[in-house]
C-alpha cells in the first residue's frame, strides 16, 4: 500500500498556525492534501497533527468535497511536534503504528505541489534501480564559495568561459515538496531518502517554501499567477463546452488551391471527448461560425450539442441549459478570445489555451499548458476533471 504522510504542527513560531492560515482562500495545508488525494498512486493520505484546530480544518475538507475521500487525520506526539524534533522522528513514529509499503513525505509548506509531480515521482520509484525519489527544481545561477582566506572562487562554471543561460545546464536544488521511500528503508536508515536516489524536476516556481512571512507573499503571488485563487467546485460540472477556432484548432485559416477552407484538429482532443462521455459529462461546441466543416467535426466526435453562429454565446448557453434542466454553474467552458469572455465569467468553471488573449487568461479558472489545436481539451480532461484514470482503465484492458 502507498501512503502519503503530511506532518503539520500547531506550534510554528514564524507564522502562528501557518498550516491553516488562508492562502488563495484555502488553508495552506489544503493545497498539498489536495495534490496527494488526486495522485493516482496514493491509496491513503495521512495528516498527522498535534493541533485540534488543524484537525478540525482538515476534517472539513473531507466533509465538503469527495476529492478528499482518501484523507485520514491522525495525532502525533508532543515530542515529534516540538521545535527541535526532526521530520524523520514523526515519520518513524508513524511507521511504528501504521501498516504500509511505500511512503511519500509531503510537506505542507509547498502549496505549488501538483498531483502530476507526485505521479511522476511514483513512476520513477517503480524502476528496479531506484530506492528513493525526491523533488527538485533546476536553477541556473553561478555559485561561488570562499576559502579560509576569504578568497572567492566559482564552483559551477569557469569565469573565463561564462556560459550563456540557454547553454547552461545549471544545477538541481531540493525544493522540499516530497520524498518517496519504502517503509523497509525508512526503518533501516531512519532517513527520508537513501540508497539509489532519483529526482523529479518540478516547475521553477516551486523553488519557494513557506517559512517566513515574505515567502508567503511570494508564493501567494505565484499561485494567483497560475489561477489557483480562482478555484471552483468541479463537483457540479455536468456539461463541457468549447469554442472551436483557437481551442480545438490552432486558429489558422488554411485554403486549398481550389479555395476550400481547411482546419487542423487534434486527435487527442477527440479521445478526450470520448472519455468525457464515459465519465458522464455532456459535451458540445459553441462557436460564432456556421460552417459545414465544424459541423462535420462535431458529428464525428459524437458531441451532444453543436451550437453554431452564436453572436451572444452567453445567451446561447443559457438557453441550452434551460432546455436541458441545467444551470450555468454546471458548465465548464473553454474559450480563447474576447467574444468568449462573458460566458467564461458566467460558467461554473472556465478554461483557456495557453495562447489565449491576455484578457481571457486573466478571468479563467485554469490556463491550459497547451496551445489551441494542440490538445487543450485532453489537458483539461486529464488535469482539471481528472479523467486520466479512465483512459488507463480503458486502454489497459
Amino acid at each position: 500500500m502507498n501512503v502519503a504522510f503530511i506532518p503539520v504542527r500547531g506550534g510554528s513560531k514564524s507564522i502562528p498556525l501557518k498550516n491553516i492560515k488562508p492562502i488563495c482562500d484555502k488553508p495552506l495545508v489544503y493545497w498539498t492534501v489536495k495534490a496527494a488525494c488526486e495522485c493516482k498512486h496514493i491509496d491513503v493520505v495521512y495528516v498527522a497533527t498535534d493541533s485540534d484546530k488543524i484537525k478540525e480544518a482538515a476534517l472539513k475538507f473531507k466533509e465538503e468535497n469527495d476529492i478528499f475521500r482518501k484523507l485520514q487525520i491522525i495525532g502525533r506526539s508532543a515530542e515529534s511536534a516540538s521545535d527541535t524534533a526532526s521530520t524523520e522522528s514523526a515519520m518513524l513514529e508513524f511507521a511504528a503504528k501504521y501498516s504500509f509499503d511505500i511512503i511519500v513525505l509531503v510537506q505542507a509548506t509547498s502549496p505549488l505541489l501538483t498531483s502530476d509531480a507526485l505521479d511522476k515521482g511514483f513512476e520513477l520509484f517503480g524502476r528496479s534501480d531506484t530506492d528513493s525519489v525526491l523533488s527538485v527544481v533546476r536553477q541556473k545561477r553561478f555559485n561561488w564559495m570562499t576559502d579560509e582566506n576569504g578568497i572567492a572562487r566559482p564552483t559551477n562554471y569557469d569565469v573565463f568561459h561564462r556560459p550563456r543561460r540557454q547553454e547552461f545546464d545549471g544545477y538541481l536544488v531540493e525544493n522540499g515538496a516530497f520524498y518517496i521511500t519504502s517503509k523497509e528503508d525508512l526503518l533501516k536508515t531512519k532517513n527520508r531518502v537513501s540508497g539509489r536516489i532519483r529526482a523529479v524536476e518540478m516547475d521553477e516556481d516551486s523553488f519557494f517554501e513557506i517559512d517566513e512571512p515574505s515567502d508567503w507573499l511570494i508564493i501567494e503571488a505565484l499561485m494567483k499567477k497560475k489561477g489557483l485563487d480562482k478555484q471552483a467546485d468541479l463537483q457540479n460540472i455536468k456539461l463541457v463546452l468549447t469554442d472551436c477556432d483557437g481551442c480545438l484548432t490552432d486558429g489558422g485559416m488554411y485554403y486549398s488551391e481550389n479555395g476550400d477552407e481547411l482546419k487542423k484538429f487534434n486527435t487527442r482532443d477527440g479521445m478526450a471527448f470520448s472519455i468525457l462521455r464515459k465519465c458522464g459529462y455532456l459535451t458540445g461546441i459553441v462557436t460564432g461560425e456556421n460552417v459545414e466543416l465544424n459541423r462535420r467535426r462535431a458529428d464525428k466526435l459524437k458531441l451532444d450539442f453543436y451550437v453554431p453562429g452564436c453572436r451572444n454565446k452567453l445567451e446561447a448557453v443559457r438557453k441550452l441549459c434551460k432546455e436541458n434542466n441545467l444551470e450555468l454553474s454546471n458548465v465548464l467552458y473553454i474559450g480563447d478570445d474576447i467574444n468568449d469572455e462573458e460566458l467564461l465569467k458566467a460558467a461554473g468553471y472556465s478554461c483557456c489555451p495557453t495562447d489565449a488573449v491576455e484578457k481571457v487568461k486573466r478571468v479563467v479558472n485554469y490556463v491550459s499548458l497547451k496551445e489551441g489545436g494542440a490538445g487543450v481539451v485532453r489537458d483539461i480532461a486529464d488535469n482539471v476533471l481528472h479523467c486520466a484514470a479512465v483512459y488507463e482503465k480503458e486502454f489497459k484492458q
